[in-house]
């Protein structure tokens, strides 16, 4: 790879505090209970993250994380992890139980819970876990954490928001590096490897994607990297991002090696126009599916409908997907705070792909992008 990143990599956010994450907790066990359930069951993960500030080795040995409505909250964790708790800067806010091998941690987690009860369970429990539960009280019931409670995460305080804009500028600031470096000629995995240290010298911590999609492979949205050398003349889809400070950074553009022909300006002029109308759809009290209809309306109008096959946005924030999702029949409000993806594309398979992407934020009066690379297309050598 050529070139030097363009801005440096910036000083890093206040941290969260252990009274930030003591107030997630109280929100999340009063939100449950304003939801009919009789608690919450959190498993390692994302939302354990977002709680706590504890990011514990998942493995086959029980981590809970119980809240419920005037409790104060309890994490239940193997005894020879107890000392990894303590480093968490959430740890004052918790109460721990611990187990060690060879004891029963289902009939540790079952003491703090009602013999009967309805629970939201973390989508990313393991089978294993959820199934030792239920054997030790057999008359309680689980939901999924997000068909239970899809917003717990999905409204961003003032720090987040801060975050996600930090990790779209730093996504940004790889896509005007890539552009420099030569496409033609080499092949996809060589370019996504470019692209992953460019998000790691612009001060990403975790690479979830590099998507580098050229020609026929354009037309696959999750097309993974792959040795096909790209050509001049191809279309060339690029999405990629990870974690910056521990928030999401997402961003497809599509660039063009050499001069494109009409058919593949017409058809990235309209993805364009799309994602425009997409965004202009962002507004508080609007729902999510207003989005997506908006955006996929320009791409049916002109005749390729059938060829936008996802749906038009996903929310992120400690995960670059997760609720909310822009698609139809979802009537769930946008609220200012949330943040998700604006994205459609046109796939046309055997020839090529086009998509744009911008994480969008909601605000009081409409929707402001946290990418800000420009939109029309790129040619690159």
């Amino acid at each position: 790879m050529t070139g030097t990143p363009a801005r440096p990599y910036e000083d890093g956010p206040a941290p969260f505090t252990a009274d930030d994450y003591a107030a997630r907790m109280r929100r999340a066990a009063e939100t449950a209970a304003e939801a009919g359930l009789d608690g919450l069951l959190i498993a390692p993960g994302p939302d354990l993250v977002w709680l706590t500030g504890y990011r514990p080795v998942e493995t086959e040995r029980l981590t809970l994380l119980v809240l419920q409505a005037g409790h104060d909250p309890v994490l239940v964790v193997p005894t020879l992890e107890a000392p990894d708790v303590a480093e968490a800067v959430g740890a004052p806010a918790l109460t721990l139980r611990d187990w060690t091998d060879g004891q029963d941690p289902y009939e540790t987690a079952g003491s703090l819970l009602g013999s009967t009860g309805r629970y939201g369970i973390s989508d990313n429990a393991w089978a294993l876990h959820l199934l030792g539960l239920r054997e030790r009280l057999p008359d309680t019931e689980h939901t999924a954490l997000t068909r239970a409670l899809p917003m717990l995460r999905a409204v961003k305080d003032g720090a987040e928001l801060d975050r996600l804009a930090a990790a779209g500028a730093a996504v940004d600031a790889a896509y005007e590096e890539i552009q420099k470096v030569a496409f033609g000629g080499r092949r996809e995995r060589e370019v996504a490897a470019d692209l992953a240290d460019l998000l790691r010298q612009f001060g990403h911590e975790q690479i979830d994607f590099t998507i580098v999609a050229s020609g026929p492979n354009g037309a696959n949205p999750h097309h993974e990297a792959s040795d096909r050398v790209i050509e001049r003349g191809d279309m060339v889809v690029l999405d990629f991002g990870g974690l910056k400070h521990g928030y999401g950074s997402d961003t497809s553009r599509t660039v063009h090696v050499g001069e494109p022909t009409d058919e593949e300006r017409r058809v990235h002029d309209l993805v364009r126009e799309a994602q425009e109308a997409g965004f202009q759809a962002v507004r508080p009290g609007a729902a999510c599916q207003d989005v997506d209809r908006a955006a996929r309306a320009v791409i049916a109008d002109a005749g390729f409908g059938a060829y936008f096959i996802h749906r038009t946005g996903h929310g992120i924030g400690v995960t670059t997907h997760e609720p909310p999702y822009m698609i139809e029949g979802e009537e769930q409000p946008l609220v200012p705070g949330m943040c998700f993806s604006v994205e459609p594309g046109i796939y046309l398979p055997g020839r090529f792909g086009v998509r744009i992407e911008d994480i969008v934020t909601v605000t009081e009066d409409g929707g402001r992008r946290l990418n800000n690379t420009p939109r029309e297309m790129a040619v690159v050598d």
